[in-house]
């Protein structure tokens, strides 16, 4: 292991890194923002490499035998929303442009960890740090995108919130979130530049960055899907979505519109029930809490209500197990889970792939840390698919206007890192009505 003080590195130690790290053909970015004082939580900063993955794990079954293997570095991968189909008898038929595996994960040849005032460097760290110093990076260009096109027509997803309102109405379901995509084609993107647009117009505790081989995800969430420190585990759901204010007092009228509204409390409060029992189903019993209740976080284009469930778990429950008990997150699917994730195949018109997913590492200890994939682009270098999805929370009282524009508010920092040309973007999104 070599151990650099920060104080000696380049200022832009970080761009060069990522660039370097880029050219593998599986690599992990885990970044924080320095956000810990405002945020519910944070990844640790970590980058990781590797040119293979050997006996990577292809399904949840697989990966127990995977994560039990010796390990001298975290464990790195991502879980796709379609593993909801080894899960339950679902299906996912919808059109997809980005074709991602269910799951993957890798062992890092390399790893960089970035501590208080140091820079951690395991596993193979003969000539990285050289290799690293010596990296350029490209002088910083906007991306030259089309302005995305949606899947599903405004019209259609206005139709589609009546619909699901009138499926409440019926007891179908109580709570689902409805999601839609934006998307380009034939785009030639730099990925590594635009994770760093994305990160510097929407700063977030769970970002990150993945390379699995031609695919790519670039990620500003801020929502924490699930952790693992010792015996506590903890989740920490977001339901609740304010602009944030142009003003300090137009801002914290924001925020206290935000903590006070019944819609956005109710609809808090039904996610944080449904978490309260998936992680009873794998902790012991009398111990799952709230700690915190309705918090109110802000983010650079949004305010946020986040609540934070923990539990202590049961021994020798492991990833597999906890995953088969929370996963996908009821954030993202609404409740009852499973009728939920059957209307939303009915409802959307394309698969969400990673989005609405998770993207995080398992450190040889066995704590764990797992975002929730939203706010993010999802990228193919080789077909040029370029994949913007957004969604919201719909409950009897919801609006469809409203909504939709809850959805264009959510993908404005996305936007800004695609296009100085925001109005341009939410022209073409809001004029498609075929």
């Amino acid at each position: 292991m070599l151990t650099i003080p920060l104080a000696g590195l380049p200022a832009d130690f970080r761009a060069r890194a990522l660039q370097w790290a880029a050219q593998f053909a599986h690599c992990a970015y885990y970044e924080h923002n320095d956000l810990q004082a405002s945020a519910a939580g944070t990844f640790g900063r970590l980058l990781a490499v590797a040119h293979e993955a050997p006996a990577a794990p292809a399904a949840l079954a697989d990966l127990p035998a995977y994560l039990a293997r010796p390990a001298a570095l975290p464990h790195c991968g991502f879980v796709t929303y379609d593993v909801k189909n080894e899960l339950e008898t679902l299906g996912s038929s919808n059109f997809s442009g980005l074709s991602w595996p269910a799951l993957h994960f890798f062992q890092p040849e390399t790893c960089l960890h970035w501590l208080s005032d140091s820079l951690e460097i395991t596993g193979q760290t003969a000539g990285v740090l050289a290799a690293i110093l010596a990296t350029e990076v490209p002088a910083a260009r906007p991306p030259a995108v089309p302005p995305l096109r949606p899947r599903l027509p405004r019209a259609a997803y206005l139709q589609a919130v009546e619909n699901v309102r009138e499926d409440i109405l019926n007891g179908e379901v109580y709570e689902l979130n409805l999601c839609q995509e934006f998307y380009a084609e034939n785009v030639r993107l730099d990925p590594v530049a635009t994770f760093w647009r994305l990160n510097e117009a929407s700063p977030a505790p769970y970002a990150g960055f993945l390379r699995y081989h031609d695919h790519y995800l670039l990620c500003a969430s801020p929502e924490l899907f699930i952790a693992k420190e010792g015996a506590l585990i903890t989740s920490q759901p977001i339901k609740g979505t304010r602009r944030r204010g142009a003003t300090p007092a137009d801002d914290e009228q924001q925020r206290q519109a935000l903590l006070h509204d019944e819609k956005e409390r109710a609809e808090n409060l039904m996610i944080v029930d449904l978490v309260r029992n998936d992680l009873a189903r794998v902790a012991r019993t009398g111990t799952v809490c709230v700690p915190e209740l309705f918090g109110t976080y802000g983010f650079k284009q949004v305010w946020q209500l986040i609540s934070t469930v923990q539990a202590e778990l049961r021994p020798s429950v492991d990833l597999a197990d906890i995953l088969r008990a929370t996963f996908p997150m009821g954030s993202m699917t609404g409740a009852p889970k499973i009728r939920a994730m059957q209307l939303i195949e009915h409802y959307e018109a394309s698969r969400r792939s990673l989005y609405s997913g998770s993207f995080g590492y398992v450190n040889p200890n066995g704590d764990f840390e797992f975002n929730v994939v939203i706010r993010s682009l999802q990228y193919r270098a080789d077909t040029g698919y370029l994949s913007l999805q957004v969604g919201s929370a719909i409950t009897y009282d919801s609006m469809p206007e409203q909504e939709y524009q809850e959805c264009l508010l959510k993908a404005q920092g996305v936007l800004e890192a695609l296009s100085t040309v925001i109005s341009e973007q939410l022209s073409v999104i809001n004029s498609s009505d075929v």
